[in-house]
């Protein structure tokens, strides 16, 4: 099977920074998309920033030049740059990818989550 495990969260300051981490591991043949995604008390999950195998990335407007997304193909890993954090991006944080696994069968994955606060 595959799994993908977080880490890196933790309580900052307003104006703070953290990074945050995700490695697949398992049955994988090759790993497509990674995301990151958050999900606030009483709020919808929603997409923060993702990178395609060739590099390409995408982010929300509410943190387009305080993120910054990169991943490791060799580690089969993602990370997540976050800078001038701000106390709405208080959230769980989840990694994603897409996944093609050594059977040969395309799926998508999440982490459990790591939780990111910020006070004012």
């Amino acid at each position: 099977q595959v799994q993908l495990v977080e880490s890196g969260g933790g309580s900052v300051q307003a104006g703070g920074s953290l990074r945050l981490s995700c490695a697949a591991s398992g049955d994988i043949f090759t790993v497509y998309g990674m995301h990151w995604y958050r999900q606030a008390p009483g709020k919808a999950r929603e997409l923060v920033a993702g990178i395609r195998t060739t590099g390409v990335t995408n982010y929300a407007d509410s943190v387009k030049g305080r993120f910054s997304i990169s991943r490791d193909n060799a580690k089969n890993a993602a990370y997540l740059q976050m800078n001038s954090l701000k106390p709405e991006d208080t959230a769980v944080y989840y990694c994603h990818a897409y996944i093609q696994t050594t059977i040969r069968r395309f799926d998508n994955y999440w982490g459990q989550g790591t939780q990111v606060t910020v006070s004012s």
